[in-house]
């Protein structure tokens, strides 16, 4: 009984503690803005309660087993070799519970893979160590690079609640339309990832890639490269500016016309 309590007074600190400490709820998944992202966040929310039911009566069957049955109490061994009932249940509900996970987790899955009925095509191209954007079937494309200035970078200055993830060119999206993204490289392997979105690909040299999104609230809503790409993999943030669609087509109208006079000029 002595062990007993000492490990339920330990469980409650470790519980006390968890709940006290507000940064612990960040290591959790970002439950995002999408219906996709709320969908995963709800899956793995889900799985995780179910790991941890299954570890609380495995372990607490096996611990309770080795504090009452101990040879110090005079237990006598247990002389059965086999069971055909129990071997026949720990093969039966593992496999349900199996089943019961695999079958709203392949629906979400093939949901995050249907990229059809997409209303606008973005493709992304990962350099070292920037992003390039090009909206299709528009002349509009630019480079997106980190802007955050370098006296931060090197500690002569104070560092901003945005470090590190501020560009020069944010990717202005519309919200309630669905956005289809091309995804590759032009030198080494990237990865474009933005948790809010639950968007997360390899951007690979030579290969296209795709994903779709469709925002539910407008905002901002930040990103990084999720791939060691080298020296300056620390430098590659993403920035998408959510707005509401009319928004969008005024600046994709000026783009356009910024992005014509341009090569005008070149031309000249």
């Amino acid at each position: 009984m002595f062990l007993i309590k000492n490990l339920i007074l330990f469980i409650t600190l470790m519980a006390n503690f968890s709940l006290a400490n507000a940064g612990w709820l960040d290591l959790n998944m970002t439950e995002g803005v999408t219906d996709i992202s709320q969908e995963v966040f709800g899956l793995h929310m889900l799985i995780l309660w179910i790991c941890v039911v299954i570890g609380v009566l495995v372990f607490g069957a096996m611990f309770w087993s080795i504090l009452m049955h101990r040879k110090s109490k005079g237990v006598t061994p247990a002389t059965f070799h086999e069971s055909t009932s129990l071997e026949f249940l720990w093969t039966i509900v593992p496999f349900v519970i199996l089943i019961g996970m695999a079958v709203p987790a392949t629906k979400t899955l093939i949901k995050m893979y249907d990229h059809s009925d997409s209303e606008i095509h973005i493709k992304i191209t990962g350099y070292q160590w920037l992003w390039q954007y090009e909206y299709l079937n528009t002349n509009v494309s630019f480079y997106s690079k980190l802007s955050t200035p370098y006296d931060e970078i090197y500690n002569k200055s104070t560092k901003n609640v945005n470090y590190l993830q501020e560009v020069d060119k944010e990717l202005i999206v519309p919200v309630n339309k669905k956005i289809r993204f091309l995804l590759t490289s032009n030198d080494v392997l990237h990865a474009w990832w933005v948790p809010d979105l639950a968007l997360k690909k390899d951007a690979i040299p030579g290969y296209i890639n795709e994903m779709s999104v469709v925002i539910n609230e407008p905002g901002i809503y930040r990103g990084r490269c999720a791939e060691l790409c080298g020296r300056h993999h620390g430098f590659m943030p993403i920035v998408i500016k959510a707005v509401e669609e009319k928004e969008y087509e005024e600046w994709l109208a000026n783009a356009e016309k910024a992005k014509t006079s341009d090569v005008a000029k070149i031309n000249k």
